[in-house]
């Protein structure tokens, strides 16, 4: 119970924070504040999910995060997903997981396009 308490807090502490940005905070994060606070909403493990989503379809975290604007559309596809399971599922076969068992992802056609595009 006090561990939910606290993360009700914590969380808190955090839109505070994002409320206090000024837009050229914003800016400089590339984000817009609602960006920002939908972030703070997702499961803290997108990032690791997607970068090992992307590796199965052989990306580098470099060619994953080298478009900012699309690293944050990635991030956000992930957030929404309906498929968590499925997606842990493919992702704790680790590197026997193939391409073409990700029917669920929503950004398996983004990175399909940034795989063809980097060979």
């Amino acid at each position: 119970m006090f561990d939910r308490i606290r993360t009700l807090i914590h969380r808190l502490h955090e839109v505070q924070e994002v409320n206090a940005l000024s837009d050229r905070d914003l800016a400089d994060l590339g984000m817009s504040r609602d960006q920002v606070l939908e972030f703070l909403r997702m499961p803290r493990d997108i990032d690791q999910r997607v970068t090992a989503m992307g590796a199965i379809f052989g990306l580098s975290d470099t060619e994953l995060k080298r478009d900012h604007a699309l690293w944050v559309e990635i991030l956000s596809t992930c957030g929404h997903c309906a498929d968590r399971t499925a997606c842990a599922r493919l992702l704790a076969k680790g590197a026997e997981a193939k391409p073409g068992e990700a029917t669920f992802c929503g950004n398996r056609e983004v990175f399909g396009d940034l795989r063809t595009a980097a060979a």
